[in-house]
């Protein structure tokens, strides 16, 4: 007696049923992993505020963000900023600050692009949101600042003109003095930095 032969899809069938139904299910579930834990976050602009002075982002050549890891197991956090004078200085006032993972991103003053904060270069004399001046960009220019130059005129900037005086008064008024403890440390911060000539490579 000749043995029936078994149908050759009897049981792939069921098993590409089933990979149709699971495949929406993993494209889901990547996408909702598809948060890096690095690199600058999306910013919405006109909506979102500035960490430090609470003004709304708008101008998209002069922005910054910090994102950072309080807890290595979790989700990383990002902080937003109207002016890279306002990332460095707020995060000079965190326990954190040189934390391995910190990252400082800046918009490129040309064209908008995020590049890293601290490896770009600084053209001074720039018309930004708060008045620090300082436009970033990823390619060398003569007598464009580093970092730590930049960093050195925001705070000669920040006790020349306190761009941010009356409403920080005012954040202060409602955080129970909280932004005022922070100016303290701030212009603390900004005694202990050298000159911007002293730091200036020949």
């Amino acid at each position: 007696m000749v043995e029936p032969m078994p149908c050759p899809i009897s049981v792939g069938r069921p098993l590409g049923r089933l990979a149709v139904l699971l495949l929406p299910l993993i494209f889901l579930l990547t996408a909702c992993s598809g948060e890096p834990g690095t690199g600058p976050a999306d910013v919405r602009w006109d909506r979102d505020a500035c960490e430090r002075c609470r003004m709304v982002l708008s101008a998209r050549n002069f922005s910054a963000q910090i994102r950072y890891t309080p807890d290595p197991a979790g989700r990383s956090q990002v902080h937003k900023f109207d002016d890279i004078g306002c990332a460095i200085i707020w995060l000079d006032q965190q326990e954190w600050r040189e934390a391995p993972g910190v990252e400082i991103w800046v918009n490129d003053h040309r064209d908008g692009e995020w590049i890293d904060a601290r490896t770009a270069y600084y053209v001074p004399g720039k018309v930004t949101p708060m008045e620090y001046g300082l436009g970033a960009q990823d390619e060398p220019l003569p007598d464009a600042l580093d970092f730590e130059q930049a960093r050195a005129l925001v705070y000669q900037q920040e006790e020349k003109f306190n761009s941010h005086g009356a409403h920080l008064e005012q954040n202060a008024s409602r955080d129970g003095g909280g932004r005022a403890t922070q100016d303290a440390k701030a212009d603390a911060e900004q005694a202990k930095l050298p000159s911007i000539r002293e730091n200036k490579q020949p």
